[in-house]
């Protein structure tokens, strides 16, 4: 008998776990919409220097004929960070003459056909300062990584449950501080804090939905955790389609968590944590909370301290472990490393793709929806992937599929920008799902004593993903070739390191470190001595076996 046992007896997958993941779930579709705020907040509108001569005072972009002010570029369009010193009101004005233009000293007049307002816009951030937007988001995923590597921790020092709440109110108040700042430092200061926050809802959010929810239910709930990504990516097309102008669409997507802070104070801590840290009184409390709302009121009743003890009693004598841990032995040292590449690849080449909708010339709305929308089919097919073939295939596929993607598209003409946009797609697709399985792939791979750490670790790893995603972009000054191939060879890479994994299909929790190298033996076994049979309790965390061969 193990604790996946007891979550049965109590109900399974009922009436409990389905509202407790609903209440988890609902703060994330508001997390993917701060991820790819700045595909709108941030959007660079059409834009020439301002000729003080010729202002008509409206501000308005294409008002007035400023040919005669402002030169063209290459693609005969208003050249956007310089303008003619004189004005050239005649054909026979020579305008290659050396020194005849200047930069906009003045400042610039921007389209607001679309954005009334952006935070390029309002702080000026282009010509000179146009990486500035790629820095923006690249100090937002930096508050990401920072928070994976803190709160991942102390998550399995505090609890779950506390970190979360924290997260949701650090989330509630730095994002709407931030719609409210007077500076472009001040934006970075708070997007950081915003990003910190992220990791914490995120990482606590998987925890305890995976560890209230018996081995049959977790492809379905870690699915619909991708979902819930997913349904936040479309909804913020929406919500940015309703709502132009960038601080009042920041204030709406921040201010919902105060009330997703106040609820948060009914959902239970990890049971499971409560028990590994000693605190079974409480684990108790809930485990019959659990019971009598799923209906199962006797077998509530039917449990003890004195049981939970028993169940739990090899990982109570091993609550004191550490992030060295995560590579003392071979075990967890492949599950760690491995990890690392799937989750930086994964979350490199997401947001490579999803962060520059801009260059892709259609309407940044219409390709939001269409970049949301194909994670619905693709996650999909990642669960009933993970469901049949398991979670190693599916993890190194869906990374060198969309890796293929990848470098397919990086040697297709600028020109044919449908088939570009195929090719993104797809590739966003595939490597949608990656993360999809990837977030229930660790928390299987993870021991309960260090699952938060260990995932707050590979997190880490996937921030830095993500906070270099952006400066790779820049490299398209150089070729368009760049970006593409970078991302693509990344995502190759992780795929053959994901078939080093074990599989954790319908297998329990591993509790402890020895349950993960006890796991990996069994695996081993198989490569090295095919012929031999590994019995499958060999596979099975040790403490239930030792529960089992007590009460026999």
């Amino acid at each position: 008998m193990g604790f996946n046992d007891i979550l049965e007896n109590i109900g399974g997958i009922s009436r409990f776990q389905i509202l407790h993941t609903a209440m988890l779930l609902l703060p994330m579709f508001f997390m993917a919409c701060h991820n790819f705020l700045q595909n709108f907040t941030a959007a660079v509108p059409a834009h020439h220097c301002k000729v003080a001569l010729m202002d008509n005072g409206t501000g308005e972009y294409g008002s007035v004929d400023f040919s005669p002010f402002i030169p063209v570029d290459e693609n005969q369009k208003p050249n956007t960070c310089l303008r003619y010193r004189e004005a050239h009101l005649d054909i026979w004005t020579n305008n290659s003459l050396p020194n005849s233009t200047e930069p906009c000293d003045d400042g610039w007049v921007y389209d607001k056909s679309v954005f009334s307002s952006t935070i390029i816009t309002e702080w000026d951030l282009v010509c000179n300062f146009r990486k500035m937007k790629q820095v923006a988001q690249s100090i937002y995923m930096a508050g990401v990584l920072i928070g994976a590597v803190l709160l991942g921790g102390l998550s399995d020092r505090f609890g779950r449950k506390i970190l979360l709440m924290s997260s949701y109110f650090m989330m509630a108040v730095f994002g709407t501080c931030t719609a409210f700042i007077p500076s472009f430092v001040c934006y970075c200061v708070f997007r950081y804090l915003c990003g910190m926050a992220f990791s914490g809802i995120a990482l606590n959010t998987i925890s305890l939905i995976l560890e209230w929810t018996p081995p049959k239910g977790r492809t379905v709930v870690g699915t619909l955790f991708a979902f819930s990504f997913t349904v936040g990516q479309i909804g913020l097309a929406g919500l940015a389609f309703a709502i132009r102008d960038w601080r009042w669409l920041q204030f709406t997507v921040s201010a919902p968590y105060y009330f997703f802070f106040l609820y948060s104070w009914t959902i239970p801590e990890s049971a499971r944590w409560l028990i590994i840290k000693g605190r079974t009184r409480q684990a108790l409390k809930d485990l019959q909370r659990v019971a009598r709302i799923n209906g199962k009121h006797e077998e509530g009743d039917r449990l003890s301290e004195k049981v939970l003890i028993s169940l739990m009693q090899t990982e109570m004598k091993n609550v004191k472990n550490s992030p060295i841990d995560l590579f003392r032995t071979p075990g967890m040292r492949r599950v760690t490393i491995s990890l690392v590449l799937v989750w930086f690849s994964t979350s490199f080449v997401f947001y490579g793709l999803s962060m520059d909708l801009q260059k892709f010339d259609m309407s940044i709305f219409l390709l939001q929806l269409v970049f949301g929308a194909i994670d619905f089919p693709a996650k999909f097919i990642a669960a009933v992937s993970m469901s049949y073939l398991g979670r190693r295939v599916t993890q190194s596929a869906a990374l060198m599929l969309s890796g293929t993607t990848m470098l397919a598209n990086a040697f297709v003409p600028q020109d044919l920008n449908t088939l570009r946009i195929v090719l993104a797609v797809l590739g966003k697709g595939l490597v949608g799902g990656s993360f999809s399985c990837a977030y229930l792939y660790t928390g299987e791979l993870f021991p309960t004593v260090l699952r938060q750490t260990g995932t707050g670790f590979v997190a880490m790893n996937a921030r830095v993903g993500s906070m270099v995603a952006p400066l790779i972009l820049l490299l398209w000054e150089i070729s368009p070739i760049l970006p593409s191939a970078i991302y693509g060879v990344a995502a190759i890479i992780s795929g053959i390191a994901a078939v080093f994994l074990c599989e954790t299909r319908d297998q329990q929790l591993p509790e402890t470190v020895e349950d993960v190298e006890t796991r990996f033996r069994a695996k081993d076994s198989c490569w090295t001595n095919p012929e031999e049979e590994v019995a499958l309790e060999e596979c099975q965390p040790q403490a239930s076996k030792n529960l089992l061969a007590h009460t026999v």
